[in-house]
């Protein structure tokens, strides 16, 4: 049995946090504007940063996620349907407003 302690895990978490506030900030190393290094530099460091992630996470407590996944996997692929439900709900009040909007733009 793995000994995971949050001393032991602090480090790759840490990482995620920093990793996930850049790509969703909207302050980039390189501005987006500028024509091809803009969009690069999220093509290159994002996956860079998955893999040091995924890196620094310790061989066993890796193992031990890997084979609960197949044991869950294994017992059947795991469904949500509330989730699922609200998603399509989302889905389509979306299109329903956008349908809506559109066509109160052209009555005009």
């Amino acid at each position: 049995m793995p000994i995971v302690t949050k001393e032991r895990l602090f480090m790759p978490r840490f990482w995620q946090f920093v990793l996930s506030v850049y790509a969703f900030s909207p302050i980039d190393l390189i501005p987006d504007f500028i024509p091809v290094l803009g969009l690069l530099d999220d093509l290159i460091l994002i996956p860079l940063g998955i893999a040091l992630v995924v890196r620094m996470i310790p061989k066993d407590v890796m193992d031990e996620c890997r084979q609960k996944a197949e044991t869950e996997m294994a017992s059947g692929k795991p469904t949500n349907w509330y989730a699922a439900t609200v998603i399509i709900i989302i889905w389509i009040s979306l299109a329903a407003f956008s349908i809506f909007f559109i066509w109160r733009q052209f009555a005009k």
